[in-house]
């Protein structure tokens, strides 16, 4: 029986060091995206005066202080080390509210792009109000910090430095699952309902078609993205409700906890792919400041990123071009010859209203 014990608590230190080298290793790959994307964002007046490029920023930042303390958090308990009941509380209360704030920034970011959609000419009026998207970025913030002060402000809480054994590990973790349960269904809701938005009034528009694979591709792959982000949440609730019931073994519980752990935190890895580098005008800016990172970002990520690269963008323009020269010769034979020098104007006018709205769509 002895023995047992002995190595079941091996197997679970044995996946808290998982969780740490996990951790460790998505940090240090997102403090490199962060590094370059962050500063191009900030250094290029246009991109910081947009809200999606700022949005961007907000992520990668709130996706890396979770991967860092994240890190911090699974050390010390590997170390099994007894930190104070303040210190404790301080990093519970950073590891919420970060996962709290990407939550909510991924849904600001939906919401950001259905505006741009769906209401274009008042989304157009608000993006000239100076700072706002940074200022919606500290509100982001604020309201992500409501779930651990709120958890903190229990009556049960007041009890918890008497009987604090010193132990700080993923029971600390575990208060307000109801709470935590809504605030990611509603988040949930927001952006299906964006999503769902965007693809009718893109369907409504003709750019969503079997021919437009970049606006396809986009949304499939934001979908994917936001899919990783959020059903690790429902799987782990759902995991606890079978363990209480007793439904599977608690071995069971901790090895799936860490699979699922493992896609969370490269969920994160891959959030600057599909939310910063699928943005032409972010890898042009890459392009001048970071040409040697540029080069190789192009080589291994181009499949997630070609559609949009700006020599690309050229030639589909050119060739929405040709086919709208094509469509008016044929019919410029049914209107008087007087009328073929006002024929060029409507050309650009349509390829540029048919570009102008597959990049609402694609940005979405």
């Amino acid at each position: 029986m002895m023995l047992n014990n002995t190595n079941s608590s091996a197997e679970v230190r044995d996946y808290t060091c998982v969780r740490f080298y996990v951790s460790t290793v998505s940090f240090s790959v997102l403090l490199f995206f962060n590094l370059i994307i962050n500063w191009t964002i900030v250094r290029e007046q246009r991109l910081r005066s947009q809200a999606r490029f700022v949005l961007v920023f907000h992520l990668l930042v709130s996706a890396l202080v979770h991967l860092g303390m994240s890190s911090i958090f699974y050390y010390q308990i590997h170390l099994r080390a007894q930190p104070g009941h303040s210190a404790c509380l301080a990093m519970i209360t950073i590891l919420i509210s970060s996962a709290s704030n990407i939550l909510l920034t991924l849904t600001v970011m939906a919401l950001d792009r259905y505006c741009a959609v769906c209401h274009p000419l008042r989304y157009s009026a608000a993006c000239a109000a100076g700072h706002w998207p940074w200022l919606l970025g500290v509100l982001t913030w604020m309201v992500a910090l409501v779930i651990p002060l709120g958890l903190l402000l229990q009556p049960d809480s007041h009890s918890g430095r008497d009987t604090y054994n010193g132990e700080c590990g993923p029971e600390q973790l575990k208060k307000g699952k109801l709470q935590k349960v809504l605030f990611l269904g509603l988040c949930t809701l927001l952006i299906l309902y964006s999503y769902v938005r965007i693809l009718v009034e893109g369907r409504r528009l003709g750019v969503l078609n079997r021919r437009n694979r970049t606006a396809c591709k986009t949304i499939a792959l934001h979908g994917t993205q936001l899919a990783v982000y959020l059903i690790p949440n429902f799987v782990n609730f759902v995991l606890t409700i079978l363990l209480n019931r007793t439904f599977i073994q608690r071995e069971t519980k901790e090895l799936s906890g860490v699979v699922i752990f493992a896609f969370f935190s490269l969920a994160q890895c891959v959030a600057p792919v599909v939310y910063g580098l699928r943005k032409e005008e972010l890898m042009e800016q890459l392009s001048h400041r970071f040409p040697c990172c540029s080069r190789y970002l192009k080589s291994v990520l181009g499949w997630t990123v070609r559609a949009n690269w700006p020599h690309h963008m050229h030639l589909e323009t050119r060739e929405r071009t040709s086919t709208a020269q094509t469509i008016i010769s044929l019919d410029s034979t049914r209107v008087p010859e007087m009328e073929e020098e006002t024929w060029p104007m409507p050309v650009r006018s349509s390829s540029h209203d048919l570009h102008s709205c597959q990049g609402d769509t694609d940005n979405a």
